[in-house]
């Protein structure tokens, strides 16, 4: 049923400095199904495998939690379509406050993702350590875990160093290689769930409402990613259209596969067991199968897959840099592509952050580390998301009765409304320490780009 459209509520916003190339002349290499399996492969990453025996101590409200996020995540879909219908270019999170609030609020949002993604890379190397003890049991000597955290980190770094053609090979065996456990535990794991694995639905001891947010604010590690064909959206075919619908549809396919495994493991693994678990979803696989082979086999395809992701991550983690440092927004050494098409100063500085971030943290833990870090990156990822629906909402206020239908305008300012309240939600369930540490980070930017402007005034 066609929809009202509302894009034209203001201006038109000119292309990004960042795209040098008109985007009439450009070619585009996304259609809807290319552009549907960049964001599946993008939000279906390795921090899923960990993700279960982290939010496990709260309960089975976890599960409630994560169908609210899928929700949100779906309202975060169609916000980002709407807003690629206003500026249909690569950039994506740092465009839309730039357009909208003016360099400083896109520094911000480019700031906070690039944090995100380096933060993120350094939880998921920690999360390895599970899998790989599986493998090559490392007991709790903390020099071997995170010398493995380590090598998980650099291994997928040099491959970047070594040009996109290997980030591209590595990324290709990595996303056939993720989903054989994902899809193995959803489809064939539900015949063998145990409803009394499950547990008590609140074993936080906090209310209902607090462990919800918290066990979201966990969850939203999950679901990153989902703004992946907003970002690409000047390489995309008919982005107006296609971003939106590849939005969506990759959420909801997302999360389909997503609560089916957790659902699964959580009823494939008794409820204390997978409290401590460092790798869940081998585990899971050891419930179905019997004895360790399975859980084996699927340990060492996890590990494969969750370096693979990071493989993918790290060039994410170089991209946005880059195309905020040719807007002289990031520093010029951001902006230098090495011989194999990789920004290549941006792929050493996020390795480089990403190890001294595992070094400061690994002494609490892996499991606790893991958790700490990815509730930064909830806090650090959902700023870019505030900053992009304010700007919505900032080009709705501006729109003018004549040129918005009321029936659209009410519907994408609901869609605006309610992505800024769910933002806003998991940053509150964050926790204090996480938004503490998260601000630091976001806070670190500033001295940055006064210095950059002052050189450029």
């Amino acid at each position: 049923m066609p929809v009202a459209d509302t894009t034209d509520a203001a201006e038109p916003v000119p292309p990004s400095p960042t795209d040098e190339t008109p985007a009439s002349i450009r070619p585009k290499g996304f259609g809807l199904a290319a552009a549907t399996a960049l964001v599946m492969g993008n939000i279906i990453g390795g921090g899923i495998f960990a993700l279960p025996a982290t939010v496990a101590p709260y309960g089975t409200v976890s599960l409630l939690a994560f169908l609210v996020l899928s929700v949100g995540a779906v309202l975060l879909a169609l916000l980002f379509g709407k807003l690629a219908r206003r500026s249909p270019v690569t950039g994506g999170l740092y465009v839309y406050p730039r357009d909208a609030f003016g360099e400083f609020a896109g520094f911000l949002s480019a700031w906070s993702y690039w944090t995100m993604t380096w933060v993120s890379i350094a939880a998921l190397a920690v999360a390895t350590v599970g899998y790989a003890d599986v493998l090559l049991p490392l007991g709790d000597n903390k020099v071997l875990q995170a010398a493995v955290a380590l090598a998980a980190l650099w291994l997928p770094a040099a491959a970047n160093f070594a040009g996109t053609r290997w980030v591209g090979g590595v990324q290709i065996v990595s996303t056939v290689l993720k989903f054989v456990p994902l899809l193995l535990v959803a489809t064939v794991g539900l015949f063998f769930v145990d409803t009394d694995n499950f547990g008590p639905f609140n074993a936080s001891g906090e209310s209902v409402p607090g462990a919800l947010a918290a066990s979201a604010a966990l969850l939203l590690y999950s679901f990153l990613g989902v703004e992946s064909a907003a970002m690409s959206a000047g390489e995309v075919r008919d982005p107006e259209r296609t971003v939106g619908r590849a939005s969506v549809l990759g959420t909801l396919g997302s999360a389909l596969v997503y609560l089916l495994g957790m659902v699964a493991v959580f009823g494939l693994v008794p409820h204390g067991e997978l409290a401590e678990s460092g790798a869940p979803f081998a585990d899971a696989v050891d419930a179905m199968a019997g004895g360790h082979w399975g859980g084996t086999l699927i340990a060492a395809v996890a590990l494969a897959s969750m370096v693979g992701c990071l493989n993918g991550w790290i060039l994410m983690s170089a991209q946005m840099p880059y195309a905020a440092a040719r807007d002289g927004l990031f520093p010029a050494p951001f902006a230098r592509v090495g011989k194999g098409g990789v920004p290549g100063f941006g792929v050493l500085a996020c390795a480089v952050l990403g190890t001294l971030l595992i070094a400061l943290n690994y002494t609490a833990g892996p499991d606790t580390t893991f958790r700490v870090l990815v509730l930064i990156t909830t806090f650090t990822g959902c700023v870019p998301y505030l900053l992009s629906a304010a700007a919505q909402l900032y080009w709705l206020a501006q729109g003018t009765r004549e040129r918005v239908r009321p029936a659209g305008l009410a519907r994408d300012l609901i869609v605006a409304l309610l992505s800024f309240a769910f933002s806003f939600w998991l940053i509150a369930g964050a926790g204090y320490a996480a938004v503490y540490q998260g601000v630091l980070f976001l806070f670190a930017g500033i001295p940055v780009y006064v210095w950059l402007r002052g050189r450029h005034a």
